[in-house]
């Protein structure tokens, strides 16, 4: 079985990082986190440290300090016919609610929602299906509004784009993670 090796470069631009592959693709600039795991609670942010923001169009947005979104070192632009593009991926790596529940309850603490935990979702930034990273907790923060909501939407549009290879994985990867109600507007 042969190996594939990637070489990467990067390069800084006002404090962030651009990372090309060797093919000289853009790759997202949305944090890296630990992908499927045997999931355990993870740490949130500190109570009433995380502040929501508000998009243009009126909608909820996290606080990117807090939630900036993170992707699943397994989903990569070569691995899309076996992971978010293949029917049940997502539901084969969604950690248990023993767990969520747990993070769901703290993460509210964070954001400072004082509501009912069944009137919000706890939601992945980068979604499941465009390769977040399942339970990271830079990927995850409370949501408000029941589901399914705008967002979701959304979320279906760019995984569809994507699995018709219309839109880069990275690209639609960095346009959710930076402003959800903007996202589809941007990979165009």
């Amino acid at each position: 079985m042969g190996k594939t090796i990637v070489f990467a470069t990067a390069f800084t631009v006002i404090g962030s990082a651009l990372f090309f592959s060797a093919a000289g693709t853009a790759l997202a600039d949305v944090p890296v986190g630990p992908g499927p795991t045997n999931y355990s609670v993870q740490p949130q942010p500190a109570p009433g440290t995380c502040q929501y923001r508000t998009a243009t169009n009126g909608e909820t947005l996290p606080d990117p300090n807090c939630t900036p979104g993170a992707i699943s070192p397994k989903v990569t632009q070569d691995t899309l016919a076996t992971t978010i593009c293949r029917t049940g991926y997502t539901k084969s790596i969604r950690p248990p609610a023993s767990i969520t529940e747990i993070e769901k309850r703290e993460n509210a603490a964070a954001y400072g929602y004082t509501g009912s935990l069944k009137d919000v979702e706890y939601d992945h930034l980068v979604p499941l299906e465009l390769g977040g990273d399942p339970n990271d907790s830079r990927n995850l923060w409370i949501e408000p509004g029941a589901s399914p909501n705008p967002k979701d939407g959304v979320e279906s549009r760019l995984h569809q784009l994507v699995c018709e290879g219309r839109v880069p994985l990275a690209a639609a990867q960095e346009a959710i993670a930076t402003d959800w109600t903007t996202a589809l507007d941007t990979v165009r």
